[in-house]
């Protein structure tokens, strides 16, 4: 039956490509640059969104009249889907209707002027048939069509995508009809249009939400007294050398920029609040004298783009809020000072993004412009009609944005960069999608990346875990009402379970922007995720002994296609295993700034990790820049069950060539809260192969040659099950806070090396045993048998 239904699939696929004729499949929107943009969808990948957005790298030979001509085609009998864009990314603006699998290819043309003319002649007839704006820019476009179709003729190879019912779907209107949903929102656009003031509120939002009024309320009148920020505040010169002083530098800029943004905010809001009180006056002049003060920074010191661009798009985002909700509030010179400080510094942002035709569409791998790709599309919203530079930053960012929200994974959701820096996410989410999507009238919450990102964390950064886990941060304890707040924007099971079982309060200034009722209050049920899950893209695996219980055994592994690029580390293939909120195997360092000494040496390295090393030490390469990207590793097996779950990922590029083979295979026997490691490493010339792991407490050795954890009421041995290993403590540079300790497995120099380890956790010391047949060995672990291959 199998066999047949994959006969069958393979014959539509076929038949689909079939379709469609080629002048060549020279496969150019595959770029040979390793940082560039990958084609998607792609292998017939079952996609979560309807309709999905398309990626390519760019023509090799392209300039600034290079445009893209993309041919869809649908399951038969269905005509093809045509469009024509101007950058190397499609998000079509409806859903596609008819199930199964759908082929694509692109293709290269040149933007003539008699193009833009035969689509500006379009327009102009729409316009005077009464057309909306939306409708004459949808007429241009359908009378490119025919235009480019006869010219475009290099085309890219046949791609295909499979859509089935559950497929969401998630509509993106074209620019002209968002700018309408902004303009036609009354001030201030980013809430909601049924925002009332506290004094009219009816009894359940009084209920639910009252108390954050008082929240909001002390916050600002507690900050009142902060010190003005100034430029002479930070007198070290920008340089593109990091020190420790300059890295302080720009920590303290962007934490008292952040502060002072939150202080316009939130003042602006509660005077919107309390307009009704006479005393609100207080709040008005606080948003005001502060907003002033953000406007009066340079644009070209020490919070410009070039030094702090962190800081820089804070101050602009924060005066085009409080601009927002002060509209009427404002006299015009002051409306103007403001408007000039946001049109200087989002000039800045715009410029870098837009730069090089665009340069994210093609190198999107960018942690900073990823996030303040969102702070651009929501300062031009909120400036629309009054800034005269906010349409072009509205075309350029909005439905760019909201396509490449799922950067740092595939559409299933996930986060390459580490869950701290996830959490950052998160938490960047909610300051831009509430007010964003009030403008749009399109909820980005809806984007089915959304709700599998937010599955994504709660596998990761579950209710009681200690830490979080790989890249930069991993040591930070979670701050769990960020993703809390995140939570509570979705109206699942899952949703409802993660939000209730997550400690903390929302800052009431993004509560008080919530939709009220909050969507995972309007939600029946809770339920967890799945206890375990693997997320293709990233490459990584989650596996739990039982989410829904705060006293679980987590245990994560990561093999990830983005290898140790920006703030990931050189730990493919390693693993980190927490029990009853304790830490047993974690991740060793700290961090102290990007790129520094101890980041470099240490923190990031494959040695401070639970993975394998060789000679002493060494690890997976991550020295350079975006050559990271292909220091990879992938998962290459993942299953789960009651009784047990399995993850295999390969790390062999990773290494650059110091070895030949670097396979880790992982059982959670879920049954008896007991996992199986087997690492085979194999090389060209003989290496001393380490199984390194970490603790925060003392790993102590045993006489048996294991080690033992105990770390409070938790405790984890670690035993090697082959012979020819031998356990010794190794040492590492001191923990910020606290205590670590290291050690590892090691075994003679061989050009091939086998670890075979138990994670016991509890330390119940099962019955093991290993035999050897003829084709296979049989691992026998307490009540259960796995099968392992002839070493």
């Amino acid at each position: 039956m199998k066999f047949r239904k994959a006969a069958v699939l393979q014959l539509a696929v076929l038949s689909a490509l079939a379709a469609f004729s080629s002048a060549s499949y020279a496969d150019w929107a595959t770029s040979v640059n390793i940082e560039a943009v990958r084609p998607a969808p792609d292998k017939m990948q079952l996609q979560p969104q309807n309709p999905p957005g398309f990626s390519w790298s760019r023509y090799p030979t392209a300039t600034s009249s290079t445009w893209y001509f993309v041919v869809i085609q649908p399951p038969a009998p269905a005509a093809p889907i045509k469009a024509v864009v101007s950058r190397n990314w499609l998000l079509p603006t409806h859903g596609f209707t008819a199930p199964g699998i759908y082929t694509w290819k692109v293709a290269p043309f040149t933007y003539t002027q008699a193009m833009a003319d035969a689509a500006a002649a379009s327009r102009a007839k729409s316009a005077s048939l009464n057309y909306n704006t939306a409708q004459t820019e949808a007429a241009a476009e359908a009378a490119l069509v025919p235009l480019a179709e006869p010219v475009a003729k290099d085309w890219s190879s046949i791609r295909s995508f499979t859509l089935d019912t559950t497929a969401i779907k998630f509509e993106v209107p074209d620019n002209a009809t968002l700018r309408a949903n902004v303009t036609n929102h009354v001030r201030p656009r980013m809430l909601s249009k049924y925002f009332v003031p506290f004094n009219k509120w009816p009894a359940s939002m009084v209920t639910e939400r009252g108390d954050q009024v008082r929240r909001l309320t002390e916050t600002v009148v507690s900050r009142i007294p902060l010190a003005p920020l100034k430029d002479s505040d930070w007198p070290l010169p920008y340089s593109t050398t990091m020190t420790t002083a300059l890295s302080n530098q720009n920590t303290d800029i962007r934490n008292r920029v952040n502060k002072m943004g939150h202080q316009v905010e939130a003042a602006s809001l509660l005077y919107f609040l309390k307009s009704y009180d006479p005393a609100a006056s207080t709040y008005l002049n606080e948003a005001i004298k502060r907003g002033d003060e953000l406007a009066s920074l340079s644009p070209t010191g020490p919070t410009s783009y070039a030094t702090q661009d962190q800081a820089t798009r804070t101050i602009a985002l924060s005066l085009s809020k409080a601009k927002d909700v002060l509209w009427d509030k404002l006299d015009a010179t002051r409306k103007a000072k403001w408007a000039a400080a946001i049109a200087a510094r989002t000039t800045d942002i715009y410029n870098d993004l837009s730069g090089s035709n665009g340069r994210m569409d093609q190198y999107p791998y960018d942690a900073h412009g990823g996030n303040t790709l969102g702070f651009l599309a929501l300062i031009a919203a909120l400036n629309l009609g009054e800034v005269p530079q906010a349409q072009t930053w509205f075309d350029f960012a909005v439905r760019t944005y909201v396509h490449q929200v799922y950067t740092w994974s595939g559409p299933e959701g996930g986060y390459a960069n580490g869950t701290a820096y996830g959490q950052a996410a998160a938490d960047f989410s909610v300051q831009i999608w509430d007010p964003l999507s009030q403008a749009l009238a399109v909820s980005i919450y809806r984007k089915p990346w959304s709700d599998g990102f937010l599955r994504f964390m709660a596998h990761f950064v579950p209710p009681g875990t200690p830490n979080h886990v790989f890249g930069d941060g991993h040591e930070d304890v979670p701050n769990t009402y960020l993703l809390k707040a995140f939570a509570s924007r979705f109206d699942t099971p899952a949703a409802k379970w993660y939000y209730q079982n997550m400690t903390g309060v929302e800052d009431p200034l993004t509560l008080l922007q919530a939709p009220s009722p909050l969507p995972v209050n309007t939600v029946a049920s809770a339920a967890p995720p799945p206890n375990a899950a693997m997320y293709p893209s990233v490459g990584w695996a989650a596996m739990h002994s039982s989410l829904a219980d705060p006293k679980r055994t987590s245990l994560y592994f990561k093999s990830s296609p983005y290898g140790s690029y920006n703030h990931s580390h050189g730990d493919q293939n390693s693993l980190v295993l927490n029990s009853g909120g304790k830490r047993l195997l974690m991740e060793a360092g700290y961090y102290d700034w990007y790129g520094s000494p101890l980041w470099t040496s240490w923190y990031r390295a494959t040695k401070s990790h639970n993975a394998i090393t060789f000679d002493n030490g060494v690890g997976q390469k991550t020295d350079g820049n975006t050559v990271n990207l292909g220091r990879n590793g992938k998962i290459t097996g993942f299953s789960t069950t009651t009784e047990m779950d399995y993850v295999e990922g390969d790390a062999t590029p990773a290494f650059e060539g110091l070895v030949s083979l670097a396979r880790r295979k992982l059982w959670y026997l879920r049954s008896q809260d007991l996992a199986v490691v087997m690492d085979t490493m194999t090389s060209s010339v003989a290496r001393s192969f380490e199984w390194n792991f970490h603790a925060p407490v003392t790993i102590a050795g045993q006489a048996d040659g294991s080690a033992t954890i105990v770390n409070g009421d938790r405790s984890l041995c670690v035993r090697s099950i082959t012979p020819g290993t031998t356990l010794i403590k190794r040492t590492g540079p001191a923990p910020l806070t606290g205590f670590e300790d290291h050690a590892a497995f090691t075994r003679p120099a061989a050009t091939k090396a086998e670890f075979l380890v138990l994670l016991d956790v509890g330390c119940k010391n099962p019955a093991v045993s290993l035999t050897t047949g003829s084709s296979s060995r049989t691992l026998t672990v307490g009540s259960q048998t796995i099968t392992l291959p002839l070493p």
